[in-house]
């Protein structure tokens, strides 16, 4: 960890880059070249060679847009999910207190505003691709490092990273076996097309978690 940062200290020890940083992690959604090289007024060679620095230091992703329109597909970053809550950025603690104050504000259980705001989530993303694909890129995105096992209709997904480690650690029960839990079965309800079989939680510290699920009628086995 103490290299990890290191290297994103030696990153954001140019203003350039640090400025860069900073507007890609506070924009609302993955920002184009075209918009950086405006916001900082250099060329665009030298925004892409920040870029890539920025990048190869694990603090912003890089992604291909997705498009139906003629024309090349831009590039997009956004902050990279291990970075979040690091060098001033917001924290994916901050997402996970909103949902367990809501939870206390409702007066409701945990599962149930994990499978909720699972199932929001899940009815935004439905329809983007095959909903094991677009689950395990969501799983990414939070920052859990999944790795995906295929065997028939079933699907695991070993989670190699726990963003929460330092909540969960002290109370599974609340952050793992309930709220977890239920943004997976919202996730899949939302997404369609899948079943939640199982958490099997393991130290989150140490991380390896197994989330199974298994697809649905016609949609088993069947990938694009």
């Amino acid at each position: 960890m103490d290299q990890e940062l290191q290297h994103e200290a030696r990153a954001l020890g140019d203003p350039t880059r640090h400025r860069l940083f900073r507007y890609v992690a506070e924009a609302p959604g993955p920002v184009g070249v075209a918009e950086l090289t405006d916001f900082v007024r250099l060329n665009h060679n030298a925004v892409r060679q920040h870029l890539a620095v920025l990048k190869a230091a694990g603090l912003v992703v890089e992604e291909v847009e997705q498009r139906s329109r003629p024309g090349r597909p831009r590039l997009l970053y956004r902050l990279h999910p291990e970075a979040a809550g690091r060098w001033g950025t917001p924290g994916a603690y901050a997402w996970l207190a909103n949902l367990l104050a809501d939870a206390v504000r409702r007066r409701i259980e945990p599962r149930q505003v994990g499978r909720q705001e699972g199932h929001r989530r899940g009815a935004q993303l439905s329809g983007s691709g095959e909903p094991v694909d677009v689950l395990e890129t969501e799983f990414e995105r939070r920052g859990f490092r999944p790795t995906r096992i295929e065997r028939g209709q079933t699907v695991e997904f070993v989670l190699g990273r726990c963003p929460f480690a330092d909540v969960a650690g002290p109370d599974p029960d609340t952050v793992c076996h309930q709220l977890h839990v239920g943004l997976a079965e919202g996730l899949a309800e939302g997404l369609g097309g899948l079943d939640v079989e199982g958490l099997v939680v393991r130290d989150p510290r140490r991380a390896g978690c197994r989330l199974t699920v298994r697809r649905q009628g016609s949609l088993a086995g069947v990938r694009p």
